[in-house]
């Protein structure tokens, strides 16, 4: 608990998390809280940055898987396609999801199913004119807003929390990822 305190001391503020901290080591001073300090403030922070990252999705017509997958079929670069399988794998959205995610972005135009040319049993997912100027767009306006939240570490400090964070997520999704 001193290093929450000490954190307080640094920062000049009791948020949320740090209540709670010391609420829960007045109540169960048996029990280590300081986890919370690191886990509470990424969670929050998570649910913050996901919707300030959401409004430019919204402000496209796409929800952020759609983005995912528009975003993973831009960076195959041309033709800008990937068979189904392979968009799940270079996207955060599961294999089940694909079909109904694919299904929407087809019916608006910004992508377009067809038989593999490899395989004729396989099919391949690939960007429309239309979605590839519609990822252009959202993809600038997504890194102007990234940059606008990072902004408020130096960058010597966002270089420190990327290490540490892709060390943590090493460990955590694997190699792999």
């Amino acid at each position: 608990m001193a290093e929450s305190l000490d954190l307080i001391d640094r920062i000049g503020t009791v948020d949320r998390v740090a209540r709670i901290q010391q609420e829960w080591a007045r109540e169960r001073p048996d029990v280590d809280v300081r986890p919370q300090g690191v886990i509470g403030r990424l969670h929050r922070l998570g649910v913050f940055l996901t919707e300030e990252l959401c409004v430019v999705f919204r402000k496209y017509g796409l929800g952020e898987g759609d983005f995912d997958v528009l975003a993973a079929l831009r960076r195959a670069g041309a033709p800008y396609e990937r068979a189904p399988g392979e968009l799940a794998e270079h996207t955060m959205v599961t294999t089940g999801a694909m079909t109904k995610r694919v299904d929407r972005l087809e019916r608006a135009g910004l992508v377009s199913r067809r038989v593999s040319d490899s395989d004729g049993r396989g099919r391949v997912v690939a960007l429309t004119q239309e979605g590839r100027e519609l990822i252009d767009r959202a993809f600038s306006e997504h890194m102007a807003n990234e940059r606008r939240l990072l902004d408020a570490l130096t960058e010597d400090e966002a270089g420190q929390l990327e290490s540490l964070l892709a060390k943590w997520l090493s460990v955590t999704e694997g190699p792999r990822g």
